[in-house]
C-alpha cells in the first residue's frame, strides 16, 4: 500500500548548541536523507535547512529549531519523509506488509514481514501455508503498490511446511 509519509529515521540525540539534532537514518544509508528539504517529526512538517553526514548518522537543522532546548524536545522523535518526494522506484518494507501476493495468478496470502538479511531482503509471505520468499527478481515478477499487489514465482522449499 502506498504511503503517504515514510519513516525514515529517528532522532537520538541533539548536536552542538545550534539546534542541530542527530537522526540514525532507517534507510540503507545515511546519504538517503540528505535528498529531503522537507520533513515530518510528530505530525508537524518542517524545513531542512542543512542536512550533513557524520559516520552513520545525519545532523539536521530543522528551520525554528535554533536551541540546544529545542532540538532536545525532538529526541526519540520519529523523523518522516514525504512519499512524494522519495524516488518513485524506491519500495520501502512498511509499503509491502499487507500486500497481496499472487503466484500463477492465485493469491497465496499476505506479506506478514520484511527480513533484512545480509545477502537481501526476505518476504514473509502468509496464507492457507506460510513463504519466505527472497526479494530478488527472479522470484518476485512485479510489484504494484497502487493496487497492492506482487506476483511471484515460488520454487519448492519456500513454503516453510513443505517436505
Amino acid at each position: 500500500m502506498k504511503l503517504q509519509y515514510l519513516q525514515a529515521g529517528q532522532i537520538v540525540s541533539t548536536h552542538g548548541i545550534r539546534g542541530e539534532v542527530k537522526v540514525l537514518p532507517w534507510a540503507d544509508g545515511p546519504e538517503f536523507l540528505t535528498q529531503f528539504s522537507r520533513i515530518r517529526i510528530g505530525g508537524r512538517d518542517y524545513q531542512v535547512d542543512s542536512c550533513r553526514i557524520q559516520k552513520t548518522c545525519n545532523l539536521l537543522k530543522i528551520q525554528g529549531v535554533d536551541t540546544v532546548e529545542a532540538a532536545q524536545a525532538l529526541r526519540e522523535q520519529i523523523v518522516e519523509i514525504y512519499r512524494d518526494d522519495a524516488p518513485k522506484d524506491l519500495i520501502f518494507a512498511a509499503e509491502l506488509e499487507g500486500m497481496t501476493v499472487l503466484a500463477e495468478g492465485q493469491e497465496i496470502g499476505k506479506i506478514q514481514e520484511v527480513l533484512d538479511y545480509p545477502g537481501n531482503k526476505v518476504y514473509v509471505v502468509k496464507g492457507e501455508h506460510e513463504y519466505m520468499i527472497p526479494a530478488v527478481k527472479q522470484f518476485i515478477l512485479s510489484t504494484d503498490l497502487d493496487n497492492n499487489v506482487m506476483q511471484v514465482q515460488l520454487i519448492r522449499g519456500m513454503r516453510t511446511d513443505e517436505n
